[in-house]
């Protein structure tokens, strides 16, 4: 018997293929099964033998075989299959050793890839720190909140042409473990997590840009459309803008100038902040030049740039942009965290009586646009029209620079004041406080210019001989020289010819007139390098602390130290230079001045042609004539409410019995203010947050509030809506969140919408008082 048992390990495939199909049946699940050759066997009774026994195979002889051959068939088959069968393992094992090694090579590829990525991952991590999302070939820029929403475009480097930039060599890494990139040889950009000035919920990011060529100037640009939110801060344009993405403002130097003449006002801060709960704060080192909407759309635009005047002490061989952005939940929650800052440091007891007389009493500036309209009689006599008014306190009496013969002397002319302690005397026993305006500039005229620079006191000519001083222009006078409050000798100096004024007249304070940066000589040099030009200020104020009793300065870059109060601009005797001062208040206080003195009720002076303010400065302008009545009576209303009332005419000289009314209940309404202007401004020496503020502080989630520069309230206590239009009675008032009463007829409104066509007689003022908020309505 030829026995081919199922023990053989050969698939069904592989017989098939071993065996000719010709001498096969298949019946693939069953064993093989022995057949007896001796025995003869049908051709039917083998193939129903087959499908009896279930076989796989069953070989039929057909009668055309021997009996020898199909053993012979046979053999061979037994000895071939476990051959096949070895080769198919074989070639088997070879396919999944190919495959093993091919998959071990992905697994490698894979996390050699993975770590690289993660590599990569954390140094973006640590650069972007999750929020900041920064394109290094096409340099733009987003910062993003908690959600993913973006609060902050812009690009960075668009002064650069080189797109693809390199990581910064071990040499020129930072050690506060910074992100450096370099472009070429022509550029480095800094990039690292910041130091929170604020609560925990405040997140700031750091970039400086240092140019590695003496003709390129890093410059940043950041989208300032509205769609993008509404952008503050930096100081008053030339436009007035409240909003700073209205404003066109060509590239220049970021210092303080006139309005008039120059693209920024008096005062600055290098602080803008957006409505998304976006800020940017510019380092004081950088040379700082800014733009706004000049390029390609809306773009506010910082830009590093040492230049021939404003920034020509180099802190750097080349120009460097250096910056902090901050986000936070909210504009108000951001704000507040980055202006908290007290102010109580050093503060004495005087000084906080010069505050709230400041706030309580009103400051009488002498009329004199011409050094012979001051004199001694001229005192005396406004004096007693102060006091025959008799509805407003007396207050302070503020004498112009024409109290000297020539700016500079720092003595009183005789021939004007022959006698002025005697009449300074009765004011005081009247119950005024006398304050003289002073200025470090001398003229070439003075006498003292001569003794000035035999003691070289004077800022001097840039790389020339120590002797030579550097002359400038200021006011009225066209020559004159700068006091080098750098100088150690200086500040004694001026402060022994003060004295000698003191001597003679008892004068409670003074009132500094810097000026602007562009009255610093252009060629200036200090015996100590200044950055800029407004840094001098600043020096000015910590030599003389607690030398002079400051009560206001003219400019400022940051916050004179109490009490000394910031002055608005002069303005023009108009219905625009009324409308001017909320947006320059507003943007003021926004950017950190807390402390603010308005100009006198009716304006400072009379605009004269286009030619000539293209000639002068308002330093060369006249003092306004009578303003129109009803200017008058709009401005006297709106300064009711503002810290510090300031008169240059006084409302008897309109000899109407109309102005004579509103005023004196104007002045009963400003007695009912005081209280909040107090409280006010002592959360302001505690927290930096200004007196006068914008209604978003209300209410930083209203929309509404964002763009409103005609109304502003007082703390969180009261809102005022003066009327600043020629001939109006009727005007939009919007309400913040809350309930507020009507303080024309006592009515409580419900807050968070707008009183459309609000009735305002010439005789009254729209404000609204802030009431608790349990009040039920």
């Amino acid at each position: 018997m030829l026995g081919l048992k199922g023990k053989a390990e050969a698939s069904i495939e592989e017989l098939d293929k071993a065996v000719p199909s010709s001498d096969k049946e298949i019946n693939s699940n069953a064993p093989l099964v022995d057949f007896d050759l001796d025995h003869s066997y049908s051709t039917s009774d083998r193939s129903a033998a087959c499908r009896s026994r279930k076989v796989s195979v069953c070989y039929v002889d057909r009668g055309k075989r021997s009996s020898i051959q199909s053993l012979l068939g046979w053999q061979m088959l037994r000895k071939n299959v476990p051959a096949i069968i070895r080769k198919k393992k074989r070639e088997t094992k070879d396919y999944k050793l190919r495959v093993f090694v091919g998959m071990l090579f992905l697994i490698i590829v894979f996390l050699v890839g993975y770590a690289y990525v993660m590599y990569n991952q954390k140094l973006l991590a640590k650069s972007y720190f999750e929020s900041i999302k920064f394109h290094k070939k096409t340099r733009n820029f987003r910062l993003l909140d908690g959600k993913g929403s973006e609060l902050l475009t812009g690009v960075l480097g668009t002064s650069l042409n080189i797109e693809q930039p390199y990581n910064c060599l071990p040499k020129d890494l930072k050690d506060d473990g910074s992100v450096c990139y370099e472009w070429n040889s022509k550029a480095r950009l800094y990039m690292n997590l910041a130091k929170s000035p604020g609560p925990p919920d405040i997140k700031c990011y750091s970039f400086q840009w240092e140019s590695l060529l003496p003709d390129l100037y890093p410059t940043d640009c950041f989208d300032v459309s509205e769609e993008r939110g509404f952008w503050y801060g930096g100081g008053l344009t030339n436009g007035i803008e409240y909003i700073l993405g209205k404003a066109t403002i060509p590239g220049g130097p970021f210092v303080t100038g006139d309005i008039n003449t120059h693209q920024w006002g008096n005062a600055l801060k290098r602080y803008f902040l957006n409505s998304r709960g976006v800020a940017i704060q510019v380092d004081d080192t950088t040379p700082l030049y800014v733009s706004v909407n000049t390029d390609s759309g809306r773009r506010l635009c910082l830009q590093g740039r040492n230049d021939k005047f404003a920034f020509v002490n180099r802190q750097t061989r080349y120009s460097e942009l250096k910056y902090t952005i901050c986000s936070g939940p909210d504009m108000k929650t951001l704000h507040n965290g980055l202006m908290q800052k007290s102010l109580w440091d050093g503060l004495t007891e005087r000084d906080n009586d010069v505050i709230k007389s400041l706030l309580r009493e009103p400051v009488w500036q002498i009329p004199a646009s011409k050094q012979e309209d001051l004199t001694e009689i001229a005192i005396y006599n406004y004096t007693e029209s102060i006091i025959a008014l008799g509805y407003l306190r007396l207050g302070h009496i503020l004498v112009n620079e024409f109290w000297q013969r020539t700016i500079g002397d720092f003595r009183l002319d005789s021939e004007r004041f022959p006698t002025l302690d005697e009449t300074v005397n009765i004011l005081h026993r009247r119950g005024f406080r006398v304050s003289f305006m002073i200025q470090p500039f001398i003229s070439t005229e003075s006498s003292n210019f001569r003794e000035a620079v035999a003691k070289k006191l004077l800022i001097y000519e840039r790389e020339s001989e120590r002797s030579i001083p550097a002359l400038t222009r200021y006011k009225s006078t066209t020559s004159a020289g700068v006091l080098d409050v750098t100088n150690n000798a200086s500040i004694p100096w001026l402060a022994e010819q003060l004295k000698k004024i003191s001597e003679t007249v008892e004068i409670d304070s003074y009132f500094v007139d810097f000026g602007t940066a562009f009255n610093i000589p252009r060629y200036y040099q200090c015996s100590q390098t200044l950055v800029n030009p407004d840094e001098y200020k600043n020096y000015f104020m910590e030599r003389f602390e607690g030398t002079l009793s400051i009560f206001g300065v003219s400019s400022a870059i940051s916050v004179p130290r109490p009490p000394a109060f910031l002055s608005l601009p002069p303005v023009n005797s108009s219905w625009s230079g009324l409308q001017s001062i909320i947006p320059t208040m507003l943007s003021y206080g926004i950017i950190g001045f807390p402390f603010l003195m308005p100009g006198p009720v009716g304006g400072d002076f009379v605009l004269p042609t286009q030619q000539l303010k293209k000639m002068y400065s308002y330093y060369s302008f006249d003092l306004p004539p009578l303003p129109d009545k009803e200017l008058y009576i709009r401005w006297l209303q709106l300064a009711t409410f503002l810290p510090v009332l300031r008169f240059t005419h006084l409302p008897s000289e309109y000899r109407d019995d109309t102005v004579t009314t509103i005023a004196k209940e104007l002045a009963e309404i400003r007695q009912r203010v005081l209280p909040l202007l107090e409280r006010f401004s002592s959360i302001a020496m505690d927290e930096g947050l200004p007196i006068i503020r914008p209604l978003w502080m209300l209410d930083s989630t209203d929309v509404n509030c964002f763009s409103i520069n005609d109304e502003f309230s007082i703390g969180d206590g009261m809102i005022v809506a003066p009327v600043l239009e020629r001939g109006e009675t009727v005007r939009e008032v919007y309400l913040p969140q809350g309930v507020w009463k009507d303080g024309i007829d006592e009515s409580l409104r419900k807050g968070s919408r707008w009183i459309h066509n609000y009735h305002v007689p010439q005789n009254k003022v729209a404000y609204f008082i802030k009431m608790p908020d349990n009040t039920r309505f």
